[in-house]
């Protein structure tokens, strides 16, 4: 598929795992079809995936699964952002020629780079790749809206930018106001600010896998002007969820893959270590989520 202007709700798809820690590829496919049955307008591959966890080699098995499954029925964003601008090309490019519609990439972290390094490292990956590209910003890796923009201006293929770094809402509408002529702007954060960000001029949302039906209604309440029945989906559906899934990235990630394999959707919720097990609080707490949204 070839997008013309990417919007909606595009999940981050989680990784499962089997028992022995390899990619299970029909878990895979089941998520797909689950989130494309919901409706969503998008997939992605990302952080949520543990691609930070993966082997190069299965960077590639799961991107190939994933472009297979999907067949060109919605735009597939692959995130290539690396430590440093050689290795950001590398998988950018590996990324487009295993079927990739678009690339999202962050800054890298290890060592944060100038407004300046940023500037050559996003221009490095738009002049290596022919597809859109997403700048991810986030807390660790923050993209002001001003440099965001100037990003844009110099890379072709720059035209979109997922906002996470806090407050969510408040960059959102910054970056629709200095940079919206240039750049299409998503949210993220787990859609925890979904409706405020799409009140302020989000035109997407790159959320958990776990709930799209339920984010795909909130979605369509919000553009229909009926942000009343939104509100009562997200505080329903997803807010009793993200109250559970606290503490940082392996907490949620173990949540969003434990309901998941309590719905049947995938076999296992192993995540990938290090990562400690739930105690036994939180495991009482999502227990009592899961029941009152009869899910398992």
């Amino acid at each position: 598929m070839s997008p013309s202007r990417m919007a909606g709700v595009y999940p981050i798809l989680v990784t499962p795992f089997d028992e022995r820690s390899r990619i299970d590829e029909e878990s895979v496919r089941r998520l797909i079809d689950y989130n494309l049955e919901a409706g969503v307008h998008g997939l992605g591959i990302a952080m949520g995936s543990e691609v930070l966890k993966l082997t190069e080699s299965e960077r590639d098995q799961l991107t190939r699964v994933v472009v297979d499954q999907v067949k060109g029925r919605v735009p597939v964003v692959v995130n290539t952002g690396g430590p440093a601008t050689d290795v950001a090309v590398y998988y950018s490019q590996r990324a487009q020629d295993l079927g990739a519609d678009a690339l999202m990439c962050q800054p890298p972290t290890l060592s944060p780079p100038s407004p300046s390094e940023a500037r050559a490292y996003f221009k490095a990956i738009s002049d290596a790749v022919t597809i859109p590209i997403f700048i991810q910003d986030t807390a660790t890796a923050h993209v002001s809206a001003n440099l965001a923009r100037q990003i844009a201006e110099e890379s072709e293929h720059v035209r979109y930018t997922k906002v996470e770094s806090m407050p969510p809402a408040q960059m959102v509408a910054d970056n629709v106001r200095v940079a919206g002529h240039v750049l299409t702007v998503f949210g993220g954060a787990g859609a925890g600010f979904l409706i405020e960000e799409m009140r302020r001029g989000s035109q997407g949302t790159m959320p958990w896998p776990t709930m799209p039906r339920e984010l795909v209604e909130i979605w369509n309440r919000v553009r229909a002007g009926d942000e009343a029945g939104a509100y009562a989906v997200f505080y329903r559906s997803l807010v009793p969820i993200s109250r559970v899934a606290t503490g940082g990235m392996n907490s949620a990630l173990r949540v969003q893959k434990e309901i998941l394999r309590r719905k049947g959707v995938i076999k296992t919720s192993i995540v990938r270590g290090p990562a400690d097990p739930f105690d036994q609080d939180t495991a009482r707490d999502l227990d009592a989520v899961c029941a009152s949204l009869a899910i398992g």
